[in-house]
């Protein structure tokens, strides 16, 4: 058996006759009906019935034509792949994130994927949860990283990183001061926290609910960037991701402490919309992605001992 056989059976049953299968492979009809009896010959069954000048497709013959479909899709995908891994990557790749992820998370990806494909157009919208999934349900986003998790059956969601997330305050803060904070010591604190309907918000609403901790809201902002300022000017405290405060840890401007017995984590993944094949530019920053993933997921974890 070969592809030329393969190629005549997916003609004959398209065109529905040897003689027109012959035309459209540009063949004669004695060439078709020859390739055929081998083939016939070789699998001991037949692959066609011929009813006067009618034909019908027998059971092995249907099981070639399938075949015949995988393997020449096959085929065309390869072919694509290799042409388009000789081309220079171009157009435009739109990027949805929320703050923290744009702001640690995408520059060092993005330094990686410019470097690999300098003509690639890159494109980032910083948005919540719910913009960024309409962006992507749209088509004004081609992929998106987010907090997870996502209850979206029209979109993949591939997680790929998880982030601890650590009480923060200024350093002369009474907390600051205590080698170990229980849940307790956070009753009745000020809090400047993510915004209401956030993912990373819940997670947190859930952990007080758990705990039966109130709390006296300062503030709440989806920017990372405004809650550290007002937890440097000593408005309140907050609990946020150690990479957005590892710099102002090492500075001496925040200090950050774990809960005991109450370890705190999110968890970023990608999204982008359900579809057969993935366009070149959203595979290329997911394979570069997983270059610099080790690096990080290394970032995204504070030391062991704080």
């Amino acid at each position: 058996m070969d592809l030329r056989q393969l190629e005549i059976i997916r003609a004959i049953a398209d065109t529905g006759s040897f003689t027109a299968a012959g035309e459209k492979l540009h063949v004669s009809q004695s060439a078709i009906s020859r390739q055929i009896l081998l083939l016939e010959e070789e699998l001991g069954e037949s692959v066609f019935h011929r009813i006067g000048r009618r034909i019908r497709i027998t059971a092995a013959g249907e099981a070639l034509l399938q075949l015949s479909h995988r393997v020449f899709q096959d085929l065309e995908d390869t072919v694509t792949t290799i042409s388009e891994k000789q081309e220079s990557l171009r157009g435009t790749l739109r990027l949805v994130g929320g703050m923290t992820v744009c702001l640690y998370v995408f520059p060092t990806l993005l330094s990686e994927v410019r470097r690999a494909h300098p003509h690639l157009d890159l494109k980032v919208t910083v948005g919540s949860t719910d913009r960024s999934i309409a962006m992507l349900r749209s088509g004004a986003g081609d992929l998106g990283m987010l907090t997870l998790p996502i209850d979206a059956g029209d979109l993949v969601s591939v997680p790929v990183l998880e982030e601890e997330l650590l009480v923060t305050t200024y350093p002369n803060h009474p907390l600051a001061m205590k080698r170990k904070i229980v849940s307790s010591d956070l009753n009745k604190q000020p809090f400047i926290l993510f915004e209401s309907g956030s993912i990373t918000r819940r997670l947190v609403d859930e952990f007080f609910t758990r705990e039966r901790i109130e709390v006296e809201m300062v503030m709440e902002t989806e920017n990372v960037e405004i809650i550290k300022a007002m937890v440097r000017s000593g408005l309140g405290i907050s609990i946020v991701p150690w990479q957005s405060v590892a710099g102002d840890v090492r500075a001496k401007q925040l200090f950050v402490s774990r809960i005991a017995g109450h370890p705190l984590e999110r968890q970023f993944g990608w999204l982008y919309p359900k579809m057969t094949r993935l366009p070149r530019a959203v595979s290329e920053v997911l394979r570069v992605f997983e270059t610099v993933r080790p690096r990080l997921a290394d970032a995204a974890q504070a030391p062991k001992t704080l």
